[in-house]
């Protein structure tokens, strides 16, 4: 078939719309004169509400959030819908629990506690299931747009994924969160715009009779019984692991104040279950059609393929210029979480992983300049890696939903441990990540061809026990468990400090000191952006950098 071609020059305008946007923006970036790390990561740490609310929510209602959940209403039905409810309460429980404990120790990275506690080796080591759960997000979602075009523009799919990548991760280097932040903004009301606008064309096409009519059949089923224990699986990991993501922390620690990033999370709860009803519509639309009766040239393929019911209800039962402006909604949302989840993988190399490597080889801390460099390597590196995944591997969505459950098992009860248990070391830290990550494996994956090595109760041709939430807490009590244990035998003298080889009480008092929180300007408020930082905590502009040293 041939490319639309009014759709590719409105894809076009729209691209060049947020290009431009974000090279404005990085204009905002003080590091493109004066090299600056933390100004790149957290735009100067000067985030408002406005700008703020938008960021927030965009980097959650992505791609796979706007696509899934159509998916999953065709396909499943609304009560497994999980998303909306799971993330709103992820973002409200970081916001209560995590974002003040964060912000108000001006941490940089969400790695950065784990390396102050845990030490560099733990450090890296957890930095693998945040890179895997970004890169793998980004290679997902832009699997989905590439679909998207492919079914609205007859675009080639491959061409679609790279140029979007380009533009997404042009703009990140030149302005850092200032221009992911910006185009955030943008984004997010070509979203609303785009899918609001689609709603009452899809629902009044002909081939749709009134989604009330059979709906219990149609896209609101119940849950099986013998899937309560699935159900409540998916329920905790969407919640709980749903808080140590970097980009939702990128967000929280460039608020200019502890206030603000409570607020931030907040708001995007609220915002994500407003941007997703039209997506729970459009899915129901596409349950509820008699595809028949539509120009689509294979109706019976539609239920085989749930996955694109979104693009098949822009083109066939919009109207050509609305499913344009839909396909500019969709390829927003995958943009405004490509960019963050690029920038947020990347952050975290440079900060947590090269700043390090380097002091630990060269004795030298890493100067700003080769920081800021590092990251925007880093992310051409990540960029072209999900872009390739996105390409090539056909399971990308099972190797997302892979990591995902990674990010809930192992780094949900690492974080929870480091910011609330203050005997957590990295004894106890080591242990539960290979004894979480040991029993999520042994579960199996039936998606990835994983069989199951252990058979937990109520299996049956699959895991209907929640293993997953088991693996969770498995890991959580053995860092509480472990750090108890290592601490009492080394306070006590039980054991000799000799045989302490993470060197984690030797080195307590000093590492107390060298991630000291800076004194706060008591004219100004500790919460001002512009208080005089110490110098000894956060180097100024032109001087080295360092993560760990006094």
């Amino acid at each position: 078939m041939a490319i639309h071609i009014p759709g590719l020059i409105a894809i076009i305008i729209f691209y060049l719309l947020i290009l431009g946007v974000g090279i404005w923006a990085s204009r905002k970036n003080k590091s493109n004169s004066s090299a600056d790390s933390e100004d790149m990561m957290l735009a100067g740490r000067n985030i408002g509400i406005f700008v703020g609310m938008f960021t927030m929510t965009a980097t959650w209602v992505g791609g796979g959030y706007i696509n899934g959940s159509a998916e999953i209403v065709a396909d499943f039905g609304l009560l497994w819908c999980q998303a909306p409810f799971g993330y709103g309460l992820a973002l409200i429980f970081g916001g209560l629990f995590f974002a003040e404990k964060l912000r108000e120790k001006r941490y940089a990275t969400m790695l950065d506690p784990y390396q102050r506690e845990y030490g560099d080796l733990m450090g890296a080591l957890l930095y693998l299931p945040a890179l895997c759960g970004e890169t793998f997000w980004s290679a997902a979602i832009l699997n989905a747009l590439g679909n998207t075009l492919a079914v609205i523009l007859d675009l080639d799919t491959n061409i679609a994924i790279i140029v979007s990548a380009i533009i997404a991760v042009l703009y990140t280097i030149l302005g850092g969160l200032y221009s992911v932040a910006y185009t955030d903004v943008v984004q997010l009301i070509c979203m609303f715009i785009g899918l609001w606008l689609s709603v009452p064309f899809a629902l009044t096409h002909q081939s749709v009779e009134s989604i009330t009519i059979n709906a219990t059949t149609n896209w609101i089923e119940p849950v099986e019984s013998a899937y309560i224990g699935v159900y409540i699986d998916g329920f905790l990991l969407l919640i709980l692991g749903g808080i140590p993501w970097q980009v939702y922390f990128q967000r929280v620690l460039s608020s200019r104040n502890v206030r603000i990033a409570k607020i931030l999370s907040y708001a995007a709860a609220v915002g994500c279950a407003v941007m997703v009803i039209p997506a729970i519509l459009l899915g129901a639309a596409g349950a509820s059609a008699d595809w028949t009766k539509t120009s689509y040239p294979k109706p019976e393929d539609v239920s085989k393929n749930w996955s694109m019911i979104l693009p098949l209800v822009l083109r066939y039962l919009c109207p050509d210029w609305v499913a344009f402006i839909g396909l500019g909604a969709v390829s927003a949302a995958v943009m405004s979480s490509t960019d963050s989840s690029i920038l947020s993988a990347s952050s975290m190399f440079s900060r947590n992983v090269f700043a390090v490597i380097w002091l630990k080889i060269t004795g030298r801390k890493a100067k700003e300049i080769a920081v800021v460099w590092v990251m925007r390597g880093a992310q051409i590196v990540i960029a072209a890696a999900a872009t390739l995944m996105a390409i090539y591997i056909k399971s990308i969505y099972y190797l997302f939903y892979l990591c995902s459950d990674l990010v809930y098992v192992i780094l949900f009860p690492q974080l929870t441990c480091v910011v609330y248990f203050k005997y957590s070391n990295t004894y106890g830290s080591l242990m539960g990540f290979i004894l979480g990550l040991l029993f999520r494996v042994l579960g199996g994956e039936p998606n990835l061809g994983v069989p199951p090595t252990i058979l937990f109760p109520w299996y049956t041709t699959e895991q209907l026990f929640p293993f997953k939430t088991l693996s969770m807490l498995i890991a959580l009590i053995s860092i509480l468990s472990v750090s108890s244990l290592t601490h009492y035998l080394f306070t006590a003298k039980i054991l000799p400090k000799s045989m302490d080889i993470f060197k984690c009480f030797e080195d307590k008092q000093k590492n107390e000191i060298e991630f000291q929180e800076p004194p706060h300007n008591k004219a100004q408020g500790k919460d001002n952006p512009s208080y005089n930082e110490h110098p000894d905590f956060y180097p100024q502009k032109g001087k080295s950098f360092d993560l760990t040293s006094n």
